[in-house]
């Protein structure tokens, strides 16, 4: 081949190899570095040299499109300049991270030497927590039924179960204490739904309830009822929609759809409505008429039930004595 000619094939490939190459380094730059910490156009970053191809040969165009693969290829000598990034801080020294261990050591014993809550109140709650729930212990109060812990009968907890009236005062009293102690008692949850469909927010322990169920349904059953609490909870188009954040409804929204539900994936909103609950429908319940009235009910039933019982005790001690 003619040398001249092959000269100009060698400036054709290395001038399309640097094209390309210039090409990657402004992408590159572009994508490391904000357009806000470019130079500007007049003073270029990125330098481009050939030694062994001349200005004049650069120039030169030549008709002869084919590139022959045996034709040597000069590779060209690029030079990046650097640019200086103002968001990156220098490493801290050896000395600068021993210190600053030393003060975490010494905020941390800090710490230790001083609680969050003081004794005395701790030992307050304490001490109130067991004066409430002092009556409903079998071993200091004695209960209406057998204490199934002393005895082989179970009538007590089958008792409670139970929602038939007139419940006892002491249960109904314990609704009081705490949304917990309302939602594990079958008869409170049953007053409190009705209760919050007149206030037009039942959907909220419906929810609640379906999420509890969902947490001991068998792992086969798990996604299918997922997808239909979310369907009438949830969704866009649901027939009981609830009102919780966009946070804990998208998060839910993506466990669901991405088919990687588990009993766990409503726990955030369930968290959210329990927390509506507890701070809003469970304060205005107990101020209601009619949890006072139940509880009024309930101290009629019992004081009557009492009065039956000392009046029967008395006739059969006066039958036993004639």
């Amino acid at each position: 081949m003619d040398p001249k000619k092959l000269s100009r094939i060698n400036a054709l490939k290395a001038k399309r190899l640097r094209q390309c190459q210039e090409l990657i380094l402004q992408h590159n730059l572009k994508v490391n570095y904000p357009p806000s910490r470019f130079p500007e156009e007049n003073n270029p970053i990125v330098t481009i040299t050939n030694p062994q191809e001349s200005e004049e040969e650069i120039q030169k165009k030549t008709t002869d499109n084919t590139i022959k693969e045996n034709g040597e290829t000069s590779q060209p000598e690029i030079t990046v300049t650097c640019l200086p990034d103002a968001g990156i801080k220098p490493a801290p020294t050896i000395e600068q991270q021993i210190e600053a261990a030393r003060r975490q050591v010494a905020m941390l014993r800090t710490r230790l030497e001083r609680r969050n809550v003081k004794v005395s109140k701790v030992a307050d709650m304490f001490i109130a927590y067991c004066e409430q729930y002092i009556e409903y212990d079998a071993f200091f109060t004695p209960p209406e039924w057998p204490n199934p812990w002393l005895s082989d009968t179970t009538d007590m907890w089958d008792q409670e179960k139970q929602c038939k009236e007139p419940l006892p005062l002491r249960r109904v009293r314990r609704w009081s204490f705490s949304l917990r102690e309302l939602l594990q008692d079958p008869a409170g949850r049953d007053h409190f739904a009705k209760f919050l469909n007149k206030e037009f927010s039942g959907e909220n322990l419906k929810f609640w309830l379906a999420v509890q169920d969902l947490k001991a349904l068998p792992i086969r059953r798990v996604s299918t009822r997922a997808k239909e609490i979310w369907k009438e909870y949830l969704a866009a188009d649901a027939p009981s929609p609830i009102n919780i954040d966009a946070a804990s409804r998208e998060l839910t929204r993506q466990k669901v759809e991405s088919g990687t539900a588990d009993r766990y994936c409503f726990d955030q909103a369930q968290a959210h409505v329990y927390h509506l609950m507890k701070s809003d429908s469970y304060s205005r319940y107990l101020r209601s008429e009619m949890y006072k009235d139940y509880l009024n009910g309930s101290k009629k039933k019992t004081s009557v039930k009492g009065i039956r019982s000392i009046v029967s005790f008395t006739a059969r001690k006066e039958t036993s004595t004639n």
